[in-house]
């Protein structure tokens, strides 16, 4: 037995694999920590006053309102749902830049605390750096009620801290998909865990209109961050760091994860990050690319395609949550299907790890390409427009598949720093799409400036397809050995090996 190795008891559900019941977890935790983020969103609308800022706004709303009168008059608002009597007032008179500053703080705990928290899931325990992600947030979430009742500082305090648990969960769980996944079974894995996002954001948008219809706005946080307490006691008692640590496995699996990542330069702890190496990698700059201009789509998709949906086409979306929600079902389901195709293929040889990376981000750019364009010409048909969103948002969950695993293949000794250096670099898109359509909308709030963004978006689109194209890569590159991996298994000693061929002849 190795050091460190504990002996394997067996699967605590016989018929499911540890490494599964890993990603499983893994999903319900990074649906918590998206829940738990977009969950503010949807509860603004029942906290803020609406009533007394429009009041203290009034002598600023004509000129806005003049203008898109007069340039969107083709697309007719849609009639309003039996029962459903608009904005609600709530007890808080946050106007449009606290509440601005309240959702875009998250961003910045979320900047900051990748790096450090890649480091240290590496060197110490990613297990318990994904811990303190979801544990953070659930606090914050909870004092969230009475944290706005003390002002709009104590809100931005608890958004910060839950930004700085959510900015450690992909560096935290690239390190463990480095030493649970197979090669062959990487993408698999790492939809299962990073669909996860898409299923919170689902769950969490239909959740929080009905906690906060039913029992109040303040039930949203309540309510979501005390389930969620569940998820930290099984993750303390399900999961660790490496096969060789979880006694809750069979003998068998974890000589099959060991084995397979022994010959494929799996993860073998800390070591000092090769950054010369690594900014010399035409490879690394192949995802960091594409991770930065796709993520541009996806913060369009995401964030600013209900905007345009509700000011220029002028559909209800808070009265039609279902069509909201559905792209992201669909992507969870989406994102598995095509991991689990390339994942086959590439066992049975037809493809390689490049061939199967490059697919899955294709398919997550050209879909989103051409819907955005067909969204510049979709006039004031609204269902068309909703199928067509719809479209563009499922096809995006192939990028799990594509460049967010492929740091894994390059490097799995440092995985977690690599997903924590591009993913901060691809959080900057998440604070500069608001702001660039928000100039560009705030004059001419019509289709001739949403065909501007969606145009711009469209480049980023083709230069990351170009890029990954010809920069990527599934190999594992040179600079992710250690010194002993690279100077290779030590010779035996020549005393050694004299007994052992003199006992073999014997023998024979």
């Amino acid at each position: 037995m190795a050091v460190g190795e504990v002996p394997a008891r067996g699967n605590i559900i016989p018929c499911i694999p540890a490494r599964y019941i890993l990603s499983v977890l893994s999903s319900i935790g990074m649906a918590i920590i998206y829940g738990l983020k977009v969950n503010l969103s949807v509860a603004m609308v029942a906290m803020v006053n609406h009533t007394a800022i429009k009041l203290s706004s009034h002598g600023n709303e004509h000129g806005p309102i003049s203008i898109v009168n007069s340039t969107i008059e083709e697309c007719e608002a849609d009639p309003p749902k039996a029962g459903t009597t608009g904005d609600q007032d709530g007890p808080f008179t946050w106007d449009t830049t606290s509440q601005g500053i309240i959702l875009s703080c998250y961003f910045w705990g979320y900047l900051v605390s990748q790096i450090p928290g890649a480091k240290i899931a590496s060197k110490f325990s990613a297990k318990y750096v994904m811990w303190f992600a979801v544990f953070i947030n659930v606090v914050c979430t909870l004092l969230t009620p009475p944290a706005a009742h003390l002002g709009v500082w104590a809100v931005v305090i608890m958004r910060v801290l839950e930004g700085i648990g959510g900015g450690v969960t992909f560096p935290a769980e690239h390190t463990l998909i480095a030493s649970w996944a197979p090669p062959n079974e990487r993408s698999t894995i790492s939809s299962i865990i990073y669909a996860g996002t898409a299923l919170g954001t689902v769950i969490s948008m239909l959740m929080a209109g009905i906690l906060a219809d039913l029992f109040g706005w303040a039930s949203i946080f309540y309510v979501m961050g005390g389930l969620s307490c569940i998820w930290l006691v099984l993750w303390i008692i399900f999961i660790q760091d490496t096969p060789s640590k979880q006694p809750l496995i069979s003998q068998d699996e974890r000589d099959y994860i060991n084995n397979s990542l022994g010959s494929s330069g799996g993860h073998h702890g800390p070591s000092k990050t090769p950054w010369g190496a690594i900014f010399r990698s035409k490879p690394f700059y192949g995802i960091l690319i594409a991770h930065m201009c796709n993520n541009f789509g996806w913060y369009m998709l995401l964030i600013e395609l209900p905007i345009y949906m509700n000011g220029v086409l002028k559909f209800q979306i808070k009265e039609n949550a279902v069509f909201t929600a559905t792209p992201f079902l669909t992507l969870w389901f989406f994102s598995i299907f095509i991991s689990k195709t390339l994942d086959t293929l590439r066992a049975r040889g037809s493809i390689t790890t490049t061939t199967a990376r490059k697919i899955a981000t294709m398919v997550s750019s050209v879909i989103p390409l051409f819907c955005l364009l067909a969204l510049c010409f979709v006039g004031c048909r609204k269902m068309l427009a909703v199928l067509i969103a719809g479209i563009g948002v499922t096809s995006i969950g192939a990028m799990f598949s594509g460049f967010l695993s492929n740091h894994i293949d390059l490097a799995p000794n440092h995985a977690g720093m690599l997903m924590a250096f591009t993913n901060t670099m691809a959080t900057l898109p998440g604070i500069s799409v608001p702001i660039f359509v928000g100039k560009l909308t705030h004059s001419d709030p019509t289709i001739g400036s949403w065909r501007i963004i969606f145009g711009v978006t469209i480049f980023l689109y083709i230069i990351e397809i170009i890029a990954y194209l010809y920069l990527a890569s599934g190999e594992e590159q040179p600079w992710n050995k250690t010194e002993d991996e690279k100077r290779g298994p030590e010779m035996t000693p020549l005393k050694d090996k004299s007994q052992s061929d003199y006992k073999t002849k014997d023998e024979a």
